[in-house]
């Protein structure tokens, strides 16, 4: 994705954050680059890796 921004002359005096989202960025001053990374506090006994899916016995 391209994203472009032109700057304007912007004056901010506070900025008050009230709640944050699980996939948000908070952005003060210029950035020239923007790097995502993720992390899960899941357990790592309860993560599952591989192309099957388990089955349950019924």
């Amino acid at each position: 994705m391209n994203y472009q921004v032109y700057n304007r002359d912007l004056c901010v005096g506070s900025i008050r954050v009230l709640g944050v989202s699980s996939s948000s960025v908070l952005m003060v001053g210029d950035t020239q680059t923007i790097q995502l990374a993720a992390t899960f506090d899941t357990p790592p006994e309860s993560l599952l890796v591989g192309p099957f899916v388990p089955l349950t016995p019924e």
